[in-house]
């Protein structure tokens, strides 16, 4: 069987440990995790995990079973097949001179990406979008010499109105006396 990139997003309760004992769970399987974001969701007390992990349907489907079997799990999903908006954020700093400084501002511009930093020998790049869309940008800066990067990971929601804890979205919150 081919493998793909798979999408999950696991809702955990937000308690030490929970990080580890999810990527101790991958390790265990012997799969490695591209990326994985980590932060707050809508709920109190609850974090949302977008793991990007590379395998057959049949492994990531066991793997996503035992992920939510975890005390902390709220729910799993594997999102790769649904419609989804998803987003990478990087830092790029770049060797600039005063002879190609325009020239990567030009660049720079051309992908929607923001100059967040100027220092004499080298600017920082701002940029968010799909991984193509980063990748594009990179192999362009390259040229230019890049001293350092960081780059977040994939974070990834489905589209519509439909969130991950199987709830329908209102167009009006709820009050706190329903």
């Amino acid at each position: 069987m081919a493998t793909i990139k798979h999408t999950l997003v696991a809702l955990v309760e937000n308690k030490p440990g929970v990080l580890n004992r999810v990527a101790s769970l991958f390790r265990r399987r012997g799969f490695n995790i591209e990326s994985i974001t980590v932060g707050q969701s809508e709920t109190p007390n609850v974090s949302r995990m977008t793991i990007v992990v590379d395998g057959t349907n049949t492994s990531v489907e066991q793997v996503r079973k035992q992920l939510d079997k975890l005390i902390e799990t709220v729910k799993v999903t594997d999102i790769t097949s649904d419609n989804i908006v998803l987003r990478e954020l990087a830092l790029i700093k770049v060797k600039a001179t005063s002879a190609n400084r325009s020239e990567i501002i030009q660049v720079v511009d051309i992908f929607r990406a923001n100059i967040v930093d100027v220092s004499t020998d080298s600017l920082t790049v701002e940029v968010t979008g799909d991984e193509d869309k980063l990748n594009s940008l990179l192999n362009l800066l390259h040229t230019f010499g890049i001293k350092e990067m960081c780059r977040t990971g994939r974070i990834a929601m489905t589209r519509g109105n439909i969130n991950e804890m199987g709830r329908r979205m209102s167009k009006q919150p709820e009050s706190p006396e329903s």
